[in-house]
């Protein structure tokens, strides 16, 4: 049997064609299932931030085997995180993706105790804190090799007495900015895309504390 071009090959792991940017129900509790395994983050993150690469660089940067990048890719084109690229294709063994830019949102409260859903939301919370604590440890162990000017980052840790609405008014302030500063960096890497740059991460977490209980 003949090897599909590039073109056709990814055809059963496409998403449907209804799939929205921002999924919610059903469609989001699928994302949360593709998107927070170990693996498929960094997949995603390599792909977002370095641009379309072949499921051999994958391997080779991974350290793992093509065939568990292929078996990590499926999920994460059927939700929509990353998208073939076969016009970089040079020959039909080549099987290049790029990553896509999407957001997830969700709060665990929205599912009741004990579904499957719910089950899935909580362990996509743990899933994230993990990933980003141990991004976290590993910037704070590596970044005396770093220039100069990527040698410091932000710590911020306030304490203090607020109400519900101060707390929810603090979560949009933090997310509008964030947001925004994010819209800009993207239009500016479009802009000067041969300006020095490094992906930078940005982690915040807003949420009540019984003082002296940890």
């Amino acid at each position: 049997m003949p090897r599909k071009i590039a073109a056709e090959r990814h055809t059963d792991s496409a998403p449907p064609d209804d799939r929205t940017d921002l999924p919610e129900g059903a469609a989001l509790i699928d994302a949360l299932l593709a998107l927070h395994h170990p693996v498929r983050r960094r997949i995603y993150e390599i792909l977002t931030n370095d641009g379309p690469a072949t499921v051999g660089q994958l391997a080779d940067r991974l350290g793992i085997a093509v065939g568990s990048v292929s078996h990590h890719l499926k999920p994460m084109h059927r939700t929509g995180f990353i998208e073939p690229a076969p016009e970089l294709a040079r020959d039909t063994r080549e099987s290049w993706w790029r990553g896509k830019n999407r957001r997830l949102s969700w709060s665990n409260e929205d599912y009741a105790d004990g579904s499957f859903a719910r089950q899935v939301a909580d362990a996509a919370e743990r899933a994230n804190l993990e990933y980003l604590n141990a991004a976290t440890v590993q910037w704070m162990r590596t970044r005396d090799s770093l220039p100069a000017p990527w040698r410091e980052g932000l710590a911020s840790d306030n304490f203090v007495p607020a109400t519900a609405a101060q707390l929810e008014d603090l979560k949009e302030r933090v997310d509008a900015l964030t947001t925004e500063w994010t819209r800009e960096v993207r239009a500016d890497a479009e802009a000067h895309p041969d300006a020095e740059r490094r992906a930078v991460r940005f982690i915040a977490r807003v949420f009540p504390s019984e003082p002296g209980a940890v």
